[in-house]
């Protein structure tokens, strides 16, 4: 948070902690959203991933519905869909009736990639990353037009073809990325930017401003906006901060090594990292994560902003439990609530 003004929003990966289950991980999203809510984060999104033990939720927009009728000011969204998974027209759909369930409170957030590994993806039947021009060129004619806002121009392949329910709003519009290439693609869309620091592991900066060169005015935005969303833990103590997170960096450890392993509790997590100490990689991981107490925690997230000149940053809602997650939320927007009246 570069400046009181930069806001923070949540980002929930519907995580299975402990002996739970993937659908007791995808109901306890719904509780930690309340929370974000009543703690003032400005969005609460949710991702799309496929075939990980450790993750919950593979449908954003199904959580996304549920999450219309439980909250009623923050805005929700996906972080992100993965369009190249799905028909553009069936996207803008599903959407443009989210829009009807919580007018002005619904943000479309978008990947280019598919959000699994290649196998899985074929069973999706995806169409791969290189479609991705093409299927952000139909979905974004179709959420303008059944917005109200750029009909479809006579002449076009599809000005005949609807995507329902019409409006009078259409969700705002957002690309994740990890790369300057793709920063530069949302900027000449004129779309919103969120940078995934936690996939791309190096900070946003030279994504953001990339972005920000070759931004373009649009139907969907007059000014660029850019986020990033990063891992962060926080507890009432260091201590208890960098324990609670050991999970958190001993899958991401085994992930980099090529095995995704699943932890029980912290204890056989720091068992696990104790047998890496002092090894390239786990140093690594360490070097990158922000875990401890809330004030470390917040300057770290502060600093991190300033250095990208992100407009928001949305914090991973992470922790060896449930309420832990919620605990984080908690101490952390209480420091950056702080901060602002300082």
């Amino acid at each position: 948070m570069a400046a009181p003004a930069t806001k923070l929003s949540v980002l929930d990966l519907s995580p299975v902690t402990g002996d739970a289950t993937q659908a007791q991980a995808v109901r306890e999203t719904l509780d930690v959203a309340r929370a974000a809510e009543r703690l003032g984060y400005h969005r609460f999104w949710v991702a799309e991933h496929h075939n990980i033990a450790g993750l919950g939720s593979p449908n954003p927009e199904i959580l996304i519905a549920a999450l219309t009728q439980v909250t009623s000011t923050i805005r929700l969204g996906s972080g992100g869909v993965m369009l190249v998974n799905y028909s553009p027209l069936k996207v803008a759909e599903t959407f443009m009736e989210l829009e009807a369930l919580a007018p002005g409170r619904i943000d479309l957030g978008l990947g280019r990639a598919l959000g699994a590994d290649a196998r899985t993806g074929g069973a999706l039947r995806s169409v791969g990353s290189d479609a991705f021009p093409q299927y952000f060129q139909l979905l974004s004619a179709w959420l303008l037009d059944a917005g109200g806002k750029v009909p479809i121009p006579q002449g076009h392949p599809i000005h005949d073809i609807k995507a329902n329910p019409s409006g009078p709003s259409h969700p705002d519009v957002f690309l994740l990325c990890t790369s300057e290439e793709s920063a530069a693609f949302a900027g000449v869309m004129g779309v919103g930017l969120v940078f995934a620091e936690f996939i791309a592991r190096r900070e946003a900066t030279s994504s953001i401003a990339a972005y920000r060169e070759a931004f373009r005015p649009s139907a969907f935005r007059s000014e660029p906006w850019a986020g990033t969303a990063v891992v962060a833990y926080a507890a009432e103590t260091q201590e208890a901060g960098w324990r609670g997170d050991a999970l958190r960096r001993a899958s991401t450890v085994s992930m980099l090594s090529g095995r995704r392993r699943r932890f029980g509790d912290v204890d056989e997590a720091e068992a696990f990292l104790r047998e890496r100490k002092d090894t390239p990689l786990l140093a690594d991981v360490e070097s990158r994560s922000i875990a401890g107490d809330a004030a470390g925690v917040h300057a770290q997230l502060r600093a991190k902003a300033g250095r990208a000149g992100a407009d928001e940053v949305f914090v991973m809602a992470t922790g060896p439990s449930l309420a832990d997650r919620i605990t984080s939320l908690e101490l952390i927007a209480a420091q950056h609530a702080a901060q602002a009246a300082a």
